[in-house]
């Protein structure tokens, strides 16, 4: 069984540990705990390891947020992986900071990471880790927040929120997408 786990972010090392690079920062520390490591491939950076007998392929796509979808086909038809088995890791401002939650599927939010990935992969139908970053900005500040460090109290917080997200990801290869939300989503 194969999956294709995405992680969102923007490539650069401005963008290195903002927000929305939660998804890449969640896969590069399931890269460090599986013992692989990322190789730059065509519209991202991939690896693949197997847990449990299954096969999990990472990509960290290198097209930046808006245009993470070309990356997503792109590897979803060459590693022909079914929409159901991928999952995307997203930042999300409607959760606040210490919530993640697995969704089935859903909408974007206004994500351009997700509406671009809607756009290309046909729908909505496909889950998606949403990892709370607070929606603490004031308005029409929202690209700014979005694209700015955590704060320095949300900072020693996040390893053991990246652990959970790392264990909520191994039970949705593991058991699937209803066992892991019912044990996961409180």
């Amino acid at each position: 069984m194969k999956y294709l786990i995405v992680g969102l972010g923007n490539i650069g090392s401005e963008y290195a540990d903002t927000r929305h690079n939660i998804g890449f920062m969640i896969l590069d520390a399931l890269a460090k705990k599986a013992g692989t490591s990322f190789a730059n491939l065509r519209l991202a950076y991939y690896t693949d390891y197997s847990f449990k007998g299954r096969s999990l392929h990472l990509i960290k796509p290198t097209t930046y947020m808006n245009l993470s979808g070309k990356a997503v086909n792109y590897w979803m038809h060459e590693l022909k992986v079914p929409v159901e088995n991928i999952l995307v890791l997203v930042d999300d401002l409607a959760l606040p900071f210490g919530t993640i939650r697995l969704k089935p599927k859903g909408g974007n939010a206004g994500h351009n990471g997700l509406k671009s990935i809607e756009a290309l992969v046909g729908g909505q139908n496909y889950p998606r880790l949403r990892f709370g970053i607070g929606d603490n900005y004031p308005k029409g500040r929202q690209v700014d927040y979005v694209l700015s460090s955590f704060d320095t109290d949300e900072v020693p917080e996040l390893p053991q929120l990246i652990d959970r997200s790392i264990e909520m990801i191994e039970s949705f290869v593991s058991v699937g997408v209803e066992l892991t939300m019912t044990r996961f989503n409180k």
